[in-house]
């Protein structure tokens, strides 16, 4: 079974497949809605015309990479800022990783040395990080040792917390309900 981020059968299909499109669409997911930040990099590769990988937007001028992300329907709220950061995190794909997203997480020995590369990744916080880390062990199946410990509350079973959890339209629903009440019960408490 693939992932069912973007709620849409080809941009699903290649977040399934390609690593650094996964990373794209975690980086996006901020600020707008989670189907639009995951549909991102299936945008990104139609509008470029090409497979999306890191050398190649490490490569791109930022002011063209600035403009892809730009036209109408912007790719993200903030699509010149995006497109910066999805060019970081290329650049340190290929920097530290020989331009395979997929190292990342390939050979790492534990939970906790995944957690701290993916934390190093432009565009990653302490808990992004751990709710891609929760992803990765979830629905990819890479779960080093201690990998639930350190994708910390998003890591437990059966939760319905982060993208981590979304499985299908149900589970979309109800990681949206989750956040809503985070929100209220975060108001309440001013």
């Amino acid at each position: 079974m693939g992932l069912c981020l973007a709620q849409d059968a080809a941009a699903d299909k290649l977040l399934s497949e390609d690593a650094f499109a996964l990373l794209i669409g975690m980086v996006l997911d901020q600020q707008v809605p989670l189907e639009k930040a995951f549909m991102g990099p299936y945008v990104l590769r139609e509008r470029l015309g090409r497979e999306v990988t890191p050398a190649g937007i490490a490569e791109m001028d930022t002011e063209e990479l600035v403009s892809v992300f730009s036209t109408p329907p912007a790719l993200h709220r903030f699509p010149g800022s995006m497109a910066q950061r999805v060019q970081a995190l290329a650049h340190a794909l290929v920097d530290g990783y020989g331009g395979s997203a997929a190292a990342v997480w390939e050979d790492a020995a534990s939970g906790r040395e995944l957690l701290g590369r993916i934390k190093k990744l432009p565009g990653f916080g302490e808990q992004k990080a751990q709710i891609f880390l929760a992803l990765l062990g979830k629905q990819l199946d890479v779960r080093p040792e201690g990998w639930r410990e350190a994708a910390g509350q998003f890591g437990a079973d059966g939760s319905r917390k982060s993208v981590a959890d979304i499985t299908d339209t149900a589970s979309l629903q109800e990681v949206r309900q989750f956040k809503k009440d985070m929100k209220a019960a975060a108001k309440t408490r001013r």
